[in-house]
């Protein structure tokens, strides 16, 4: 049975479990420039709504412990378009002012002979981050061949 539905979706918000929720506001507002929309004020049940210009775009519960497991079903990684290479080498740069883990150095082509690319990095819980443009990366290695960078292989 096919229906029309999908064609209509569009991806609404991420919400991501952290460990530490004020640490994980910081670095979200300091790495993408979100904003705070709203907050839990309930010390039991602390979450973080983070978005631009008003829409939201990340929802952080702190209810987890440890570090992102690669090794369980959920989550591969979270992904967020720019519209230009240079965009994503701005983000590089300030996130490299943050002194954050990056899986590649610089930007690398999603794979050989693909226009788009990006920056593969982690938050401080270990969630796998990706910033990519989908054009301009024509001439940046492609680290995996012809498997998809954004696989963090």
């Amino acid at each position: 049975m096919t229906t029309a539905i999908a064609p209509q979706l569009v991806t609404g918000h991420i919400g991501l479990n952290v460990s530490d929720l004020d640490r994980s506001v910081d670095f979200y507002r300091r790495a993408f420039g979100f904003e705070q929309l709203a907050a839990s004020t309930d010390d039991g049940k602390r979450w973080a709504f983070l978005g631009a210009n008003g829409k939201l775009m990340v929802t952080l519960w702190q209810q987890s412990d440890g570090t992102f497991s690669t090794e369980t079903p959920g989550l591969h990684h979270l992904s967020f378009q720019v519209d230009t290479v240079e965009q994503v080498r701005a983000i590089e740069a300030l996130l490299r002012e943050l002194a954050v883990d990056f899986v590649h150095d610089g930007v690398v082509a999603h794979g050989e002979g693909v226009a788009s690319g990006g920056i593969f990095f982690t938050d401080p819980d270990g969630i796998r981050l990706e910033v990519y443009a989908p054009t301009g990366a024509e001439s940046a290695p492609a680290p995996s061949g012809a498997a998809p960078t954004c696989g963090f292989f």
